[in-house]
């Protein structure tokens, strides 16, 4: 029970961060990144920046909301069995790999060539 709630704390603690971001990318004027080390598209680079932000805004939230739903599967099935591990891996994991996915495909859509 208790690793339950500590993995609890842990795991709201990293989707707020994830939340947070969101957020502030929503509320963004300038064009942000995707937190992989690039750096942010210039203002002229975009077709639509407020889109642009939106997008990934939105897909930060969703990742956020994808880590608290992936903790509360996994507290329903058990902490302690090896089984509430799947989960975590699909709810932390996939959606890591959808995002880069749907960043590159925002990168072809709205860079101006």
């Amino acid at each position: 029970m208790a690793g339950t709630i500590i993995s609890g704390v842990i795991f709201c603690i990293v989707a707020m961060i994830m939340l947070g971001i969101g957020v502030s990318q929503l509320k963004s004027k300038e064009p942000v990144g995707f937190y992989t080390g690039e750096k942010p598209p210039k203002v002229d680079q975009l077709s639509d920046v407020n889109s642009w932000n939106k997008k990934h805004g939105v897909m930060w939230i969703i990742y956020g909301i994808c880590i608290i739903g992936s903790w509360i599967c996994s507290a329903f099935i058990g902490g302690d069995s090896i089984y509430s591990v799947i989960p975590l891996c699909i709810g932390t994991i996939i959606p890591i790999l959808i995002m880069v996915f749907l960043h590159h495909k925002w990168v072809k859509r709205y860079f101006i060539q």
